[in-house]
């Protein structure tokens, strides 16, 4: 007789008597975040390790339009000896630094080779008076 199978019954009875059960406790509150949200606080961020070691902000302009628009110039540097690709956007914000659901959509940005790109962006409504520029690596 083969004693293979016969092991194999303690176990298979063990799981038949524990079921599907879990250990979930749950509700379970909210862990803060290991890295600082600089998203809710800065005016320029980049989104990932890549953009961080090749892009940098030379400047940013701002300025109100005639209809209370906020419009948003950034000039986005290609720090490398190589040319690169990134992609960029803008979500607008209000005094409190909340989004006012007005966010661009990414857009394709081309650097040569230690080269200055000015990238704008425009607000859809007049709520919008703070902002952040996002930058990250083109997919």
């Amino acid at each position: 007789m083969n004693a293979k199978p016969l092991l194999l019954l303690p176990l298979l009875g063990a799981m038949l008597i524990t079921g599907c059960r879990t250990h979930d406790r749950g509700p379970y509150l909210p862990e803060n975040s290991k890295r600082a949200a600089y998203e809710n606080t800065e005016r320029f961020v980049l989104l990932d390790p890549g953009t961080q070691y090749s892009v940098t902000c030379s400047g940013i302009n701002e300025r109100t339009l005639a209809d209370g628009r906020l419009e948003v110039t950034a000039l986005l540097r290609n720090r490398e000896n190589r040319r690169i690709e990134v992609q960029a956007n803008c979500v607008f914000k209000d005094d409190h630094m909340m989004p006012v659901d007005d966010e661009t959509p990414f857009q394709a940005v081309i650097l040569s080779e230690n080269a200055t790109e000015a990238v704008k962006f425009t607000s859809m409504n007049n709520r919008a008076k703070k902002y952040t520029i996002r930058v990250r690596q083109a997919r």
